[in-house]
């Protein structure tokens, strides 16, 4: 096995808006569309397309949007050994799409909270196998703690994508992570420092850095990527496309990193990959159905 997800999976609601409502209007919207994600299902399903061996440890909702969530997993080659059926519903994202391709999303955790670090546990002896172990803010923070921890003991190393940003997250659990890969929002948030500008984004990455986190890496969007640690500071640039639709963008990023960097890419090669990755999912609609196969991936 090459990577194991531990995190969310969540039933996207996406709605295409040409603006949005004011408070107390009700607007009607030209589109609509239904799909799986959650920022660790879609890492699992970006890696899985482009030919990694993924295991997802989650919790799906004991109702039909869960078993359709397993269905998907299976159908993009993604191992279910790893899934469980929670209590409680699904999760949801109702996500909503401007004209720019910008969104706004809302997360639900439904079953996503019951993961506990009492479920990794059961799947201990599979996730020993991984050559990297994949993580998110979309599940309970002490599951994520103790997954850090985890890897720590089994000599795995740690790529952590701390989305949703949550100010409590512990610098000590972060600086045990090989990779911790923020967005520039993100970064803002984690540290309380401005992040507008691409020279303010360094600042507040240097500060990091200089708590110890190893690998840092912050997707920017439409201002590329940056990646800086205590020896370098690699600044790549985002590819010029048009894009349709942003959602998911992130997520196939770090799916996309966490393929190349495993099979034995130098990271900022992987890193190269990803940019590209993205810049082709945002080119489609949609969460998982935007993001590319290997096939098409190298095609374009």
């Amino acid at each position: 096995m090459d990577i194991a997800v531990i995190g969310s999976n969540m039933v996207d609601l996406i709605t295409y808006l040409e603006r949005m409502p004011e408070e107390g209007e009700t607007l009607e919207a030209p589109e609509f569309e239904m799909g799986c994600g959650g920022k660790g299902a879609n890492q699992a399903v970006a890696a899985s397309r482009l030919g990694s061996d993924i295991l997802m440890v989650t919790k799906v909702g004991n109702d039909l949007f869960g078993q359709n969530t397993i269905e998907n997993f299976k159908a993009n080659g993604v191992r279910i050994e790893g899934v469980e059926v929670g209590t409680k519903t699904s999760g949801a994202a109702p996500i909503f799409v401007d004209p720019n391709a910008k969104n706004r999303i809302i997360i639900i955790q439904g079953a996503n909270s019951e993961l506990v670090p009492e479920t990794l546990e059961n799947h201990r002896s599979r996730i020993k196998q991984a050559k990297l172990i994949v993580l998110q803010l979309e599940i309970p923070l002490e599951t994520v703690y103790h997954a850090i921890q985890m890897g720590e003991e089994l000599g795995i190393p740690v790529l952590l994508n701390p989305a949703p940003a949550n100010p409590e997250l512990d610098i000590a659990y972060v600086k045990k992570c090989t990779y911790f890969a923020p967005n520039e929002s993100e970064l803002g948030i984690l540290t309380g420092m401005p992040v507008k500008t691409v020279d303010e984004i360094k600042s507040a990455s240097v500060s990091l850095v200089h708590k110890g986190v190893q690998n840092l890496i912050v997707t920017m969007g439409d201002k590329g990527v940056l990646w800086m640690n205590a020896e370098k500071e690699v600044f790549i640039e985002a590819e010029k496309v048009k894009a349709v639709d942003t959602t998911g963008a992130g997520d196939s990023f770090i799916g996309c990193f966490a393929h190349f960097v495993t099979k034995g890419s130098p990271v900022e090669d992987a890193l190269q990959q990803a940019n590209r990755y993205a810049a082709q999912a945002v080119q489609r609609r949609g969460t998982q159905t935007s993001y590319p196969t290997l096939e098409e991936f190298r095609a374009n």
